[in-house]
């Protein structure tokens, strides 16, 4: 990237984007990324290294300000949605980055777009990339459309659903697309591909397929999976009356890829995604080593898995039908009608034994009160097409601002003391999560817990007085065991008197 002084990304919040900004970052590139809201780069490691741009792709006057003095510009955003015209959105979108782009003398756009077969009709989803990249390819300024199909890494949904469908069904009915052919490619290969192509020839504007070095069968993936993850083979049953719609429902239920994401990949799947040339390599080589093959793909991401290092996930983008806006200084003022659960706890744990247990909830701890009422809520959201309980969280022991924590999202962390979450579960409204830790006076600590509602329509205020005796349970166990397993890691273990020591010696 020699020529490359200063890249713009734009979605650096998303799966690929945030493991491209610091590669870019380690090649010596000046990087500023375009957000709409800059508090979910608090917590990312490379948050203090880049430039930030507050604005959105619907903004014109921001992205003019974003793409100033640019000399590549990654256009890695799309949504997964099919609510609204989306297409026309995705449309707009990329003509007002195309024109800002042109407009700031930009020398170059890289998009990652969808690998797609060249005859028969695309669902919504591929079509709506094709569009993207056709415009960004009439703009003027000089790209390169990169076509990649499934990718391979730590998070990536595509990965995660065929993780979580082959590890959870020992026998596989599946939709008739299970014999299609595809060319997956790792993740790592993916951002080979995106850094390189910054560096490509002025006369250089066209789309470019980029895949691994296998082609698989869809079942021979899971069945890969399968192998590399320690399982049995899977028998796989290709079933016709599995449409995708009702496949995506399948896909909703077992694993924890919402409905609002599966139906798209899932549409994607139903031809043959294969790439048709493999130009790229004329200018940008292949990695060192080759590409990646598709069982080494998998071995590299459970590996990150089981070491906790999982960079990016599907997880961190946003989720369909869930209210995305923060929660105002003062509800009250803001004009919401607002119901409150409030709960208070004296501890004598310190504040930050407190803390610990505050920021290790949810995932394989659970919630601490009344696992079954949790799992049947998680099943209930996940029913009507929601996140449900089974997203888990990436790291067992911290969380950042932004994070996927079962049904809720870390809107906002102050390390130490307080933590916000925001449901995205299927509800009749807007909540939030809060718990405090506070140093008490005298030594100990004080436990605040606040879980607020704001109710939409008479639905929401009918939901909220429904749930309150479940409130009356779940809440004042959670206050009760947080605090309970707060002290116990505090207190000394028992010491046994000689007497004892001699009889268990």
């Amino acid at each position: 990237m020699s020529d490359v002084r200063k890249a713009l990304v734009t979605g650096a919040t998303g799966y690929i984007g945030g493991r491209l900004v610091p590669r870019l970052l380690d090649a010596g590139i000046q990087v500023r990324v375009l957000v709409r809201n800059p508090d979910k780069l608090r917590d990312v490691p490379w948050a203090d290294r880049v430039e930030v741009a507050e604005g959105d792709l619907g903004d014109v006057d921001s992205l003019r300000a974003a793409t100033e003095g640019i000399d590549v510009l990654y256009y890695l955003v799309h949504s997964m949605g099919g609510k609204g015209d989306f297409e026309q959105i995705e449309r707009e979108s990329a003509q007002n980055v195309a024109d800002a782009a042109a407009a700031s003398g930009v020398k170059r756009i890289v998009y990652l777009g969808g690998l797609h077969p060249e005859q028969g009709e695309l669902s919504p989803h591929l079509r709506s990339r094709v569009e993207v990249g056709r415009i960004l390819l009439d703009s003027g300024v000089p790209t390169a459309a990169l076509q990649a199909g499934v990718v391979i890494g730590s998070g990536s949904t595509s990965f995660e659903m065929i993780r979580h469908l082959t590890e959870v069904l020992p026998y596989m009915p599946a939709p008739k697309w299970v014999r299609n052919h595809i060319q997956p490619i790792a993740v790592r290969d993916v951002l080979h591909y995106l850094i390189g192509s910054a560096d490509l020839p002025e006369s250089v504007n066209r789309t470019f397929d980029i895949g691994g070095p296998d082609v698989l069968r869809y079942g021979q993936m899971m069945n890969g999976y399968a192998l590399e993850a320690g399982l049995k083979q899977r028998p796989i049953a290709a079933l016709p009356v599995l449409t995708p719609w009702l496949a995506s429902q399948w896909v909703n239920l077992v694993t924890p890829i919402p409905r609002a994401l599966a139906m798209p990949i899932i549409a994607s799947l139903q031809f043959d995604c294969v790439t048709h040339e493999h130009d790229i390599r004329d200018f940008v080589p292949d990695p060192e080593g080759g590409l990646t093959p598709y069982r080494r793909a998998v071995r590299l991401a459970l590996g990150k898995m089981k070491a906790g290092e999982v960079e990016t996930s599907w997880q961190d983008g946003f989720v369909e039908g869930a209210a995305s806006d923060p929660l105002p200084s003062d509800p009250d003022w803001a004009g919401h009608t607002v119901y409150l659960d409030i709960k208070k706890r004296e501890t004598d744990a310190s504040a930050e034994a407190l803390w610990t247990v505050i920021e290790g909830i949810g995932g394989q701890n659970g919630w601490y009160s009344f696992p079954l009422a949790w799992a049947v809520r998680g099943w209930m959201d996940k029913l009507v097409g929601g996140v449900g309980l089974r997203r888990g969280r990436r790291s067992a022991t911290r969380l950042n601002t932004g994070d996927a924590l079962d049904f809720w999202r870390v809107e906002q962390i102050d390390r130490g003391s307080f933590l916000r979450l925001r449901a995205e579960m299927r509800v009749p409204g807007r909540a939030w999560l809060e718990m405090r830790a506070t140093p008490a006076e005298g030594g100990g600590s004080v436990y605040d817990q606040r879980a607020i509602f704001f109710p939409r329509g008479l639905g929401g205020r009918l939901y909220w007085f429904a749930i309150l005796p479940f409130h009356g349970v779940i809440f004042n166990g959670m206050a009760n065991r947080i605090t309970a397993t707060a002290l116990a890691s505090t207190e000394p273990a028992p010491r046994l008197d000689s007497e004892e020591s001699g009889r268990t010696s």
